[in-house]
């Protein structure tokens, strides 16, 4: 691309991660926990990033504090120069609570110790979130250095677009943020691909390093269970007990349910194989034949226990239990007890069928004391395999990394690719970060003392960058 320097093509300099890593400091220090939100800020702070660097970011507010943030890069256009074949770059602004109890740095201090920038946001995803911009930064830099003005003129050796969009509230269903930009302004987000969260981070595993590429992730439904009992005197035990019938309920649905390989996981099993140990092959390759408990206690033999919980919540629908409530009194039986439950699906599975799962779970005789209602759903969301962005996704990861083993993924969560689904758009979930083995980073997403290493952070910008340039170009 022109106007380059030497540390674009090869890396970057000492000064530029500086400022990456000064940016992703700031980005944490803003406290955009949802609920609930306040995104504006982080989405204001960005607006005025952008802006010295001659670009003209816009700011949206639907609700007071849920602020998004989008910005357009101009390529020559050409074969590959319409509105819908831009990539874009999209990312999230809200963060999850922490308790600064269980934190070794302030979760909202964005300290620099220990080669690692600590915060609640680090790895999800304020660390990408940094990263995408400065690749708008690098973008708008390029055109100053050409003399053109970055905000209208096109990009010195850009033939797509680049997007840029931080949204609200993703973690709590994106209703605030990327839905509401796809339901508002759909032609701001149009775009050939995405880039997102949730891929690109290394997973070392019998001393082999690989690369899971997010091409899928899994949909959710989150149901209330109202459980009906009788109410009496503590003094006299019933077989009514609201509380008594909910542990029931509880114990049915927490049984791990059958096992069902979607596309993207048969793939990266077939991929993964011949690296893994040879005494875990035949092990892995038994998988979709094996019973639920067999499966789990294969896992647990195999894996470190986030990778096993991970490995065994994609290969099937699950339900965690969220919230229970239940009694007045200590000296009254309850006669009423409600259970929230989430449930997360796998392609293929539609919210009727999740439904239909729960109530085979609880059984005939106990959901005649239950009543199942919707509290919100979103489907799964699954992007092509055999495209061209997942081949140049996992070409930029073996350039990087030449020992690394670029794999599809299926998320266990949700992002915001369902929104984007609905206009089109293929979402990747690629955040490159090559981290040590023992980062843990699957334990330290939503969890305490979650940080990211400045040499994750060195090995990340330069991987983005090369796919943006290669996409693009």
């Amino acid at each position: 691309m022109a106007g380059e320097t030497e540390s674009d093509r090869d890396g970057m300099s000492e000064a530029e991660l500086s400022e990456l890593v000064e940016l992703l400091r700031s980005l944490i220090r803003i406290k955009s926990v949802n609920p609930p939100g306040d995104e504006i800020l982080a989405a204001r702070y960005l607006e005025r990033v952008l802006t010295d660097e001659g670009l003209q970011p816009t700011v949206v507010e639907p609700a007071p504090g849920r602020g998004s943030i989008v910005a357009r890069v101009h390529g020559e256009g050409g074969s590959r120069g319409g509105a819908g074949d831009a990539l874009l770059l999209l990312s999230h602004l809200d963060v999850v609570p922490a308790d600064a109890a269980g934190w070794t740095h302030d979760p909202f201090g964005g300290d620099l110790a220990d080669g690692y920038v600590w915060g609640r946001g680090a790895v999800d995803m304020k660390g990408m979130v940094a990263m995408e911009v400065q690749v708008m930064r690098r973008l708008a830099r390029a055109a100053r250095a050409a003399g053109r003005n970055p905000a209208t003129d096109p990009i010195p050796g850009l033939a797509r677009d680049v997007i840029f969009c931080s949204t609200a509230d993703e973690e709590a269903g994106g209703w605030q943020g990327a839905n509401w930009i796809v339901n508002e302004h759909p032609d701001w987000l149009r775009a050939a691909a995405a880039l997102n969260e949730a891929g690109g981070i290394s997973t070392t595993y019998g001393g082999i390093r690989f690369y899971p590429i997010q091409v899928a992730e899994k949909g959710f439904a989150v149901y209330r269970l109202r459980v009906k009992g009788r109410w009496g005197h503590g003094s006299v035990p019933t077989d009514d007990n609201a509380a008594v019938i909910a542990a029931r309920v509880i114990t049915r649905l927490a049984e791990p349910g059958p096992v069902r390989l979607t596309d993207p996981i048969r793939l990266m099993m077939e991929r993964a194989l011949p690296h893994v140990p040879s005494g875990a092959r035949d092990a892995i390759a038994g998988i979709a034949t094996a019973e639920p408990a067999a499966i789990d206690a294969t896992l647990r033999r195999l894996c470190d226990p986030a990778l096993a919980l991970t490995i065994s919540a994609i290969i099937r629908d699950t339900v965690s239990i969220g919230i229970v409530t239940a009694g007045l009194k200590y000296n009254i039986i309850p006669g009423a007890a409600e259970i929230v439950i989430d449930c997360r699906t796998l392609p293929g599975t539609t919210e009727e069928a999740m439904r239909a799962e729960v109530r085979r779970r609880v059984g005939d005789e106990l959901m005649a004391h239950v009543e199942i209602e919707l509290e919100q759903a979103a489907p799964s969301a699954q992007a092509p395999i055999e495209s061209d962005m997942y081949r140049l996704l996992e070409d930029v990861v073996k350039a990087h990394d030449p020992h690394g083993v670029p794999l599809p993924f299926l998320a266990p969560f949700a992002t915001d690719a369902k929104h984007l689904a609905r206009i089109g758009v293929p979402t990747y979930g690629f955040s490159p970060l090559r981290v040590r083995p023992e980062d843990g980073l699957l334990n330290l997403m939503h969890g305490d003392d979650e940080r990211v290493s400045v040499e994750a952070l060195r090995f990340g910008l330069p991987v983005l960058w090369d796919a943006v340039r290669r996409f693009c170009s």
